[in-house]
């Protein structure tokens, strides 16, 4: 429900209207954080926004009961990014989607995520890197670095 009522709003106000629907729904938001519109909140998994953080236009979250997301305080998620901490073990030739797994997403403080990323489970990003537009990540990320690419992989280490 609460998806449906910020869907209705413009997608970049009414940023204190947000932060408390999504507390409502239960989510965890930090002071300051700004969720823009046109984002989507699969599942009752557990979410957390730290503070300050920019989440834009479109995000979405498969959020899972098993796993948490957790998205640090001075973060910036770009347009389009996805979330997805549930997945599939590989399962016999009759049905290759085995049984479901769903493991924990963590991103350090002061990340940014470019656009159309994704952001598969069992991922934990270090504080202050950067994952260029379109990349997935599918493993560990160190602490300030600069990866871009399907699957991502470390460009260059920043200061």
């Amino acid at each position: 429900m609460v998806n449906v009522i910020l869907w209705q709003l413009p997608p970049t106000r009414m940023f204190m209207f947000r932060r408390r629907m999504l507390r409502l729904a239960g989510v965890s938001v930090g002071k300051g954080a700004c969720i823009c519109g046109r984002s989507w909140i699969y599942g009752r998994g557990k979410l957390q926004f730290g503070s300050d953080t920019w989440l834009s236009i479109g995000v979405i979250f498969y959020t899972h009961s098993q796993a948490r997301i957790y998205i640090g305080k001075c973060c910036d998620i770009g347009p389009g990014v996805e979330f997805i901490p549930g997945g599939h073990a590989i399962g016999n030739s009759n049905r290759r989607a085995g049984e479901g797994t769903a493991n924990d997403i963590e991103v350090g403080d002061g990340c940014w995520i470019g656009a159309k990323s994704t952001i598969l489970g069992g991922v934990s990003i270090g504080a202050g890197s950067v994952i260029a537009a379109g990349s997935v990540v599918t493993r560990n990320i160190p602490a300030n670095v600069l990866v871009a690419g399907v699957p991502a992989q470390i460009k260059r280490k920043l200061n």
